[in-house]
């Protein structure tokens, strides 16, 4: 799967890393729905930095669709509830 890390680019991610990362967004999910603030931030740094861990980055020149989009690590708290679907940001 193509992810893409807004304002940084995309990278290539196997499908066997989502349950970890699931693990994160599920966790990112319910920090914000209690407002809290500080564990929003240090989840999402983590659930990023999985993300880059775990990919393989593509070329900055490479136009690839990207099938998951996650925010930049300082999206507020608003900006990420307005990418949220029902599941959070990781479909599944």
């Amino acid at each position: 799967m193509i992810v893409r890390i807004m304002g940084e680019g995309q990278v290539k991610l196997d499908d066997s890393h989502f349950i970890e990362l699931n693990k994160l967004d599920d966790e990112l999910l319910e920090e914000m729905e209690s407002g809290d603030q500080e564990g929003f931030r240090r989840t999402l740094g983590a659930l990023l930095d999985a993300v880059r861990r775990l990919g393989t980055p593509l070329p900055d020149d490479a136009l690839e669709p990207s099938e998951l989009i996650l925010p930049a690590d300082d999206a507020s708290l608003e900006e990420v509830r307005e990418m949220l679907a029902d599941d959070g940001l990781i479909p599944g």
